[in-house]
């Protein structure tokens, strides 16, 4: 073989090797894109502070509280993956109980995606608890994850040892989240343990039972709930949230009950947009905080007369 004819050779040898690496090199470049966006927080720290507020209340429940906070994983099985929980720090060396609050992902979702958002509501004095799963509608990962906690607080080898308030549980979820919310609090045995209730944008009722396999009777519901939802994009509006599906679904709740929409947000906006109300909520609900309870109560409610909101319906049963 001459020469010139083992260039060629080499060359063609070249080519074909660049050749068949390609696919291998596209389904790289999808992998990492798709890690990537698996991972890429939806919420980040700061957030709070780029959130506009239309009231003195809505403000203070949206800053960090005064409780130093630690954060505690632990390995699940599928589709839960992992438990992520922030809590007080000051939890390890008191003997104080702490009210918890369980936060149920939206669709593809997961609690390391918002973890700022965790941090914020311990800081206020509750044990928050996530986790990874991505398809949550039918509330029964949230009720694993519940006896999970229970069973730590049963635990003597467990930080959260006999540190669960069980007398004062919350939960709140956004999206298909908040639809789980719903199926928690009226399908499941352990409804009883939920003291309020704070779903956010819920797949409404109407398309829960339409197109999913969650669907939910709101009147079911026995403990106090908040509903927001946002006002912005055909998604939210249209399909998810619309509000005379939020009607409807409130005037069938019987428990006490509040709900308004956001102006301007639009669904995923909700994640976090309302977030000094549903602590102010929580606050309230879970640990008595008279100064929180104005946002709903008395003559003048802040969240009824605040700007950013509209729609705003409020039923305390007092």
């Amino acid at each position: 073989m001459t020469a010139k004819n083992n260039g060629k050779m080499k060359l063609w040898k070249k080519i074909l090797l660049i050749l068949l690496a390609i696919p291998f090199v596209i389904a790289a470049v999808i992998g990492i894109l798709y890690l990537y966006a698996d991972n890429k927080p939806d919420i980040h720290k700061g957030y709070n502070e780029k959130i506009a507020t239309g009231g003195t209340l809505e403000a203070k429940y949206l800053q960090f509280g005064s409780f130093e906070t630690q954060k505690y994983t632990d390995k699940a099985d599928k589709p839960i993956k992992k438990y992520t929980v922030y809590y007080p720090k000051e939890l390890e060396s008191t003997d104080h109980t702490y009210p918890m609050i369980l936060v149920v992902n939206g669709t593809g979702g997961k609690a390391t995606k918002y973890e700022p958002q965790f941090e914020l509501f311990a800081s206020w004095g509750f044990i928050v608890v996530g986790t990874q799963d991505k398809g949550t509608g039918t509330g029964e990962t949230t009720v694993k994850t519940l006896h999970y906690m229970l069973d730590r607080n049963d635990d003597t080898d467990s930080v959260f040892y006999h540190k669960i308030d069980t007398d004062n549980i919350g939960i709140t979820g956004f999206s298909q989240g908040g639809a789980a919310v719903f199926n928690v609090i009226t399908k499941f045995d352990e409804a009883k343990y939920f003291k309020a209730a704070a779903p956010l944008s819920p797949v409404c009722e109407k398309t829960a039972q339409e197109t999913t396999n969650y669907p939910y009777d709101s009147a079911e519901v026995k403990c106090p709930i908040l509903v927001m939802a946002g006002t912005s994009g055909e998604f939210e509006t249209d399909l998810v949230s619309p509000l005379e599906e939020m009607n409807k679904q409130y005037d069938k709740i019987t428990s006490p009950k509040a709900m308004a929409r956001r102006i301007g947000m639009t669904h995923d906006d909700m994640m976090y947009s309302a977030g000094g109300y549903v602590m102010a909520w929580f606050r309230w609900q879970l640990q008595g905080d008279e100064e929180a309870a104005k946002a709903f109560t008395g003559d003048s409610p802040e969240l009824m007369s605040n700007q950013l909101y509209q729609d705003q319906r409020i039923d305390l049963g007092e």
